[in-house]
């Protein structure tokens, strides 16, 4: 096998390991009942980790996706009383996005959801395999944090030793 086989290989592992791990945390949140769609919980997470509310633009920035994209999210959560819109107090024009107490539950539910999904999904693994398994994908991670010509990629999972990053 070449080294291009073989990277295609762990390409295909990964691709579906991701597929798995999404369809295991969506059937956590369903258990759960929050009303809550993957995109949604992604922009609760990224909301959560602003000191003040941030606008609009900021989030589809920081989710790397179009500001449309973002307004349609915040409609759904807006509906559902988990974030509220509110003016910047330095310029009335602009609109600012900020967690309701309903938010922050959802937000403690979703996490809770993630990391029994984390268990189901790291069950098979020792201790010890699950520290090589999170150094190395420490490593992908890092090396893909900069994409040549993308915006710098402040989403990091949550680590045992500090908060939860969207």
């Amino acid at each position: 096998m070449t080294a291009s086989d073989h990277d295609g290989l762990l390409a295909e592992q990964l691709l579906r390991l991701t597929r798995r791990v999404h369809r295991i945390q969506k059937r956590h949140l369903e258990r759960r009942d929050l009303g809550i769609t993957p995109a949604q919980s992604r922009l609760l997470r990224t909301l959560a980790h602003y000191g003040s509310p941030p606008r609009m633009a900021d989030l589809a920035a920081r989710l790397e996706v179009v500001p449309r994209a973002v307004t349609t999210l915040v409609d759904g959560l807006e509906a559902a009383g988990k974030v509220r819109r509110v003016p910047d107090p330095a310029n009335r024009r602009v609109i600012r996005i900020e967690l309701t107490d309903d938010g922050r539950t959802a937000l403690r539910e979703l996490r809770a959801a993630r990391r029994s999904a984390a268990e189901e999904i790291l069950a098979p693994l020792t201790e010890t395999q699950r520290g090589a398994l999170g150094a190395l994908l420490d490593t992908l991670v890092d090396g893909a944090a900069v994409e040549p010509g993308g915006p710098e990629r402040p989403d990091r999972p949550e680590r045992p030793d500090g908060p939860e990053r969207p």
